[in-house]
């Protein structure tokens, strides 16, 4: 009969390891009982010592009998979910904290950003309604014009003829009005949804707080946790900045057609601005989808 070819000990190196580590683990997991006839610890035999068994604590158990009493469970149990209580706080802290410190920018930019734009909004939307001091002038210069035609005996259209015709805005105003009040609603609500973030936060970790015992603030810990995985918190959280970004870019567009009928050397100039910064702005996004380890990035790559 052919001999089988002998075994290489190195490939075995890594299970023996795995092996011995849980056997090291099942050892000191398990409590060590005196034996009444002798006042030293007992030495277990070679089958009932833990190290030598390649087997799981519950088989070992149910094969030689050993027993927990209700206490030691317990405090084994409150243990291990100790750990991972730690674990799961720690993160949960961390997330919570770097959300809190998202928003709070948000909030101070989508606040100085709206005040600036309302008093963009109290001169442009004046362009979309009749000015009534543009009316007393064109009447007045109507006025003018129609004793000058009675002192020449000439004739001159009505006044009620021009006061009846329908006002107008122009294109660039109407443009330049719905940009900025777009740009507006976005940012208050992303100011809205800022603050909403950070009161679900706060209540986040507040609710895991009030368990005392550990394997209900474990359960606690991860019924929230695949909760805010559920329902896309992270998403809310990384619309928020995409939404002020938008703002921005609509605002910046509405003042390309605000000063259109103003000054045709200040709209090149502004354009040439904008341009650049869109261009930058545009590489900024683009990076990260070249290279992975690029550290810019926007709300859009």
């Amino acid at each position: 009969m052919p001999s089988a070819p002998p075994q290489d000990p190195e490939k075995n190196i890594g299970r023996s390891t795995s092996a011995s580590a849980i056997q090291r683990l099942i050892s000191r997991m398990l409590p060590q009982k005196k034996s009444p006839k002798s006042s030293g610890p007992e030495e277990l035999s070679e089958d009932m010592n833990p190290v030598n068994q390649n087997v799981f604590p519950e088989q070992f158990r149910a094969q030689h009998k050993i027993t927990y009493s209700k206490a030691e469970s317990e405090q084994t149990s409150a243990k291990l979910w100790s750990i991972y209580i730690d674990e799961a706080q720690r993160y949960d802290t961390a997330l919570v904290e770097s959300w809190k410190a998202d928003m709070e920018g948000m909030l101070i930019f989508s606040g100085l950003f709206s005040a600036s734009l309302t008093a963009f909004l109290i001169e442009s939307y004046r362009t979309l309604q009749n000015d009534s001091a543009t009316m007393t002038v064109q009447l007045l210069s109507g006025i003018s014009q129609q004793l000058t035609a009675m002192a020449t005996n000439t004739t001159m259209p009505s006044l009620l003829t021009t006061q009846n015709e329908v006002f107008q805005p122009a294109l660039t105003s109407v443009i330049c009005n719905t940009l900025w009040f777009i740009s507006l609603c976005l940012s208050i609500t992303c100011a809205l949804l800022a603050t909403l973030v950070e009161q679900w936060a706060r209540e986040f970790l507040h609710k895991t707080e009030k368990r005392p015992s550990p394997i209900r603030r474990a359960r606690v810990f991860s019924f929230l946790y695949f909760g805010v995985r559920r329902f896309g918190m992270h998403g809310v959280v990384d619309l928020i900045p995409l939404l002020l970004h938008v703002s921005l870019i609509l605002f910046l567009a509405g003042l390309i057609a605000f000063l259109v009928p103003i000054n045709w050397v200040m709209v090149v100039l502004i354009g040439v601005f904008l341009g650049v910064f869109l261009m930058l702005y545009s590489v900024l996004t683009l990076l990260p989808l070249v290279t992975l380890d690029s550290p810019y990035h926007t709300p859009f790559s």
